[in-house]
């Protein structure tokens, strides 16, 4: 039996070291290919684009289970899914949702996913399958008019939250703790106080992010300064930190988030208007969210998603409409190395990185 606990160590040691070489040799190539010559096809690795089927449809909604398996929501209630890594999609759109906004979608596996309609009122509800998708259960339908829901995340299968915009001058927060069948509105008492016209924004699925069994993440825009909202109790209590992505204006403020780790985070955004700039658009944290430092070198425009590179403790993607960037250094520095337009990204352990957008773009990062 030790032998056999030992051998089984080993591969997956094996495996873990292999997939961390080749992810440093993919983001080595990536960073090296000149900017003219990124074009899907001609050299590894890039972002290669899949046919959704769906040229009419934006996806900010996206979550990736593998390099086989993702998720897509986006526009006129639409839910795609792939399980043979972006060769085909099934349209596994809940029934009768065709004038829904999904902005977001948690997927746990190839069968199960929960989804988020965004919008005022009633408007704003979750759905979850079981099955693929096949059908669809509506587990949460909301009836206050002045509550608006941006985004949700899971801590794990069973465990997750929802933020809707402030009602009441607090970020109102839902809980579920059977993987989205049920949802319970969490008490406010302890939500810091919002800042007049402070907002989340519903660009990618990423401003709300959990990170382990019980740390989670808000993002805010649209006031006098942009947070970065953090509870270490699954949404019972929070804290609230500025972070130096500028705001001031309805437009601006923190897009989006991700953590590898309850430490080590990194937020983008800026001004959404394509005529604006978005100096100081990108910001890291080493300490939980307590604390900002702007990158050194930033992103060069909005973005609207990031994620953090598997098996990599410094390596990182931004999207936004005018391109990818990357950074190796954990956020410091960020460099454009595509000039597609996406609105959102993930990556799985397996290697697997995909990001959607505009116009029904689906894309897988190849090598």
């Amino acid at each position: 039996m030790r032998r056999s606990g030992s051998t089984r160590r080993v591969g997956r040691t094996f495996r873990t070291v292999a997939a961390v070489v080749a992810c440093g040799a993919a983001l080595a190539a990536l960073a090296a290919v000149p900017a003219q010559a990124r074009e899907p096809g001609r050299h590894a690795p890039h972002w290669e684009l899949k046919d959704s089927g769906t040229p009419e449809v934006r996806f900010r909604g996206l979550s990736a289970v593998s390099r086989n398996t993702a998720w897509v929501a986006g526009t006129a209630g639409t839910v795609l899914r792939t399980t043979d890594g972006g060769a085909s999609w099934r349209n596994v759109s809940p029934p009768g949702a065709a004038e829904l906004q999904f902005r977001d979608i948690e997927a746990f596996d190839a069968r199960r996913a929960v989804v988020l309609a965004i919008g005022e009122g009633e408007a704003s509800r979750v759905y979850r399958t079981d099955d693929g998708g096949a059908t669809w259960t509506e587990s949460f339908r909301n009836t206050d008019p002045r509550a608006f829901y941006d985004c949700l995340t899971f801590f794990d299968h069973r465990h997750g939250l929802a933020m809707s915009d402030p009602v009441d001058g607090r970020f109102r927060i839902l809980s579920t703790g059977d993987g989205g069948r049920t949802w319970k509105l969490l008490p406010g008492e302890g939500m810091p106080a919002a800042q007049e016209g402070e907002a989340g924004f519903a660009a990618s699925g990423q401003c709300l992010v959990a990170s382990g069994p019980k740390d989670v993440w808000l993002a805010t825009g649209g006031a006098a300064r942009a947070r970065v909202l953090h509870s270490t109790d699954r949404g019972l209590t929070w804290t609230a930190a500025d972070t130096p992505i500028p705001a001031g204006d309805p437009a601006r403020g923190v897009f989006g988030l991700a953590f590898r780790d309850r430490t080590h985070g990194l937020a983008v955004g800026g001004d959404y208007r394509p005529d604006q700039a978005s100096p100081q658009a990108a910001a890291r944290t080493g300490d939980g969210g307590g604390t900002w430092r702007s990158a050194a070198t930033p992103v060069p425009a909005y973005r609207s998603g990031v994620a953090w590179l598997p098996h990599s403790r410094s390596a990182a993607l931004a999207v936004g409409p005018t391109g990818t960037d990357l950074t190796t250094d954990g956020g410091r520095t960020w460099r454009t190395v595509d000039g597609g337009s996406y609105d959102t990204v993930d990556c799985t352990p397996d290697l697997g990185c995909w990001a959607a957008g505009e116009k029904g773009r689906i894309a897988r990062l190849e090598s």
